[in-house]
């Protein structure tokens, strides 16, 4: 097994192009047991090697947060023809991370490693990378010490989070909703659910919601909502395509979904502690039969 330690890998749309590091490179900070192609770019790049103050963007998670994405500009990244939307974040280079990303036609990120894993549902286009094309409303999770080498020929947009995993999970999720079917919500009237994903920590799915459904959206251990389709009304907010809420623990929402209704992506239950940014001394295990031929550069022993 090959074991990094977290604040060398994180978010390729906060990189510029590849440089190798080698695992003894004291400005690290921290020991390896690789030689991999690092942050595709100079130290003098990532933030917790120049000494920059983390960045904290709706870092309060006893708060309620809405956010009408849809009517935010789009922030360039440093890689070209990759923009993003953040949404929430927690930390420098490497961090606790909440974004849409939108690639252009035929950008292409060089192979990294998700040290703190990788979770994302496609909102546009086709994201691709070796592990095949996921169209719109596709739901994948790369897992901590998963790797791969994303891009898009014709262009795609994602919502993404970034080191919101339980480091020791090793599942991978790769799931096309248009090929599933909802089942109805025997609870909640007008309701129908496709679940995702579920574990002790968090539970993950899609929901649909008929027109002019009046409800509660309880959130005992917090609850983030993304509309994928048509919208809702909440807290005096009408919440449309691309549409975010975030509730805290203990917090909850009366909604009442639109004439036309509403298909929303949904996750319950993960933030039951605070949220933390990642700690440089954190280590992650990487499997090597997980890689391909080249996969992330070179990867050697000792």
């Amino acid at each position: 097994m090959i074991n990094l330690m977290a604040g060398t890998l994180d978010d390729p749309s906060v990189f510029v192009p590849t440089a190798e590091v080698s695992a003894t490179t004291p400005s690290l900070g921290c020991m390896m047991a690789a030689n991999v192609h690092i942050c595709r770019a100079g130290l003098a790049e990532c933030s917790h090697l120049k000494g920059e103050e983390p960045m904290e963007l709706n870092a309060n998670f006893n708060e309620r947060v809405a956010i009408h994405a849809d009517g935010v500009a789009w922030t360039p990244s440093p890689i070209p023809g990759v923009d993003r939307r953040m949404l929430d974040r927690i930390g420098g280079e490497i961090a606790r991370a909440t974004s849409i990303v939108r690639y252009a036609p035929k950008s292409k990120f060089s192979p990294h490693v998700h040290t703190g894993g990788e979770e994302f549902v496609v909102l546009e286009g086709v994201f691709q990378d070796e592990h095949g094309d996921f169209p719109a409303g596709s739901y994948i999770r790369n897992p901590p010490g998963s790797s791969h080498t994303p891009g898009s020929v014709p262009g795609c947009t994602i919502f993404v989070k970034l080191w919101q995993f339980d480091l020791a999970d090793r599942t991978h999720v790769r799931i096309d909703s248009n090929k599933m079917k909802f089942v109805t919500d025997a609870t909640r009237p007008g309701i129908e659910v496709l679940p995702l994903f579920h574990d002790r920590r968090e539970d993950v799915s899609l929901e649909r919601w008929h027109a002019n459904t009046d409800f509660h959206l309880d959130a005992p251990n917090g609850l983030e909502v993304l509309v994928l389709d048509g919208g809702f009304q909440e807290g005096g907010d009408t919440f449309t395509r691309h549409s975010w809420l975030r509730l805290p623990k203990g917090g909850g929402a009366l909604v009442t979904s639109s004439a036309s209704g509403a298909r929303v992506w949904i996750k319950r239950n993960h933030l039951a502690t605070p949220p933390q940014a990642p700690s440089l001394g954190t280590s992650v295990t990487l499997d090597p039969n997980a890689f391909s031929d080249g996969e992330i550069g070179r990867i050697t022993a000792g």
